[in-house]
């Protein structure tokens, strides 16, 4: 299956690192132009200038997504470089691993604030130039927590549960002007994310560091941890014409571990 996103406009948030920059890259392997969005500007600039070796261009936009404001800045410095939005990408994310009668309110509110207002917010403001344009593609990266939930995980299970609810409403509402809104589940994905939940885990379960990890990926029936090209690879079909007849789907990426 060949994928072409030539002259196609993508952000991706949360596009530093992790999971957010093997998007941003692997859009722009298939041609694509990329704004690579996220709080932290220093890695934003640093992916947008991988993305410019690839031969296609880039634009780093600081932004908080859970800023209405900075939202509509950075769709506002999109249209005014590359004049349409073709395709946004939903990544950012924030996790608390702790019991629910450790977690405070602060820090329940901040993990439903990045993933879920985020995604809400970013739709809501990209939305409105899909429905201009009468096409569109919207990807929302959920998790395989927001399907089974998980030990020390209730904010972060609650928040891409939401996600999922969110991703559906919007497939149905947007579908009228050929806007397509699916999402993709990765399970558990080699990235520094992951390096503190195993840390975390094993302080409060009394196990030594990595066994956490390990024993998950023990239950991977395809045998190796997730990589962030793993989840990236879904991405880019979901953003093809190969696609386009999927909507508001949730599509696990998780080597088995998860089939529902």
């Amino acid at each position: 299956m060949e994928i072409d996103l030539k002259n196609k406009v993508a952000i991706v948030t949360g596009a530093a690192r992790g999971i957010g920059r093997a998007i941003a890259l692997r859009l722009a392997k298939e041609r694509a132009n990329v704004v690579v969005a996220d709080i932290n500007t220093e890695g934003a600039v640093k992916v947008a200038e991988e993305i410019k070796t690839l031969g296609c261009q880039s634009l780093p936009i600081k932004v908080d997504v859970v800023n209405e404001d900075q939202v509509n800045q950075m769709v506002q410095a999109t249209l005014s470089k590359f004049k349409r939005i073709n395709l946004l990408v939903n990544n950012a994310g924030a996790v608390i691993v702790k019991p629910v009668i450790e977690l405070t309110e602060k820090e329940w509110d901040a993990v439903i604030d990045v993933n879920l207002k985020g995604t809400f917010l970013c739709s809501k403001a990209i939305a409105k130039v899909m429905i201009k344009q009468k096409s569109g593609k919207i990807i929302n990266i959920s998790s395989t927590a927001g399907k089974s939930g998980n030990v020390f995980f209730v904010s972060y299970n609650a928040a891409k549960a939401g996600i999922l609810g969110f991703t559906q409403g919007l497939a149905k509402e947007l579908a009228p002007y050929k806007i397509n809104v699916n999402a993709v589940c990765p399970g558990i994905v080699g990235t520094k994310m992951w390096d503190y939940v195993d840390e975390e885990i094993g302080k409060r379960t009394n196990v030594p560091r990595g066994r956490t990890l390990q024993r998950h990926v023990e239950e991977i029936p395809l045998g190796r941890i997730e990589t962030p090209e793993d989840v990236a690879g879904v991405v880019a079909f979901l953003a093809s014409t190969d696609a386009d007849y999927m909507t508001g789907q949730a599509i696990n990426v998780s080597g088995g571990r998860t089939m529902q």
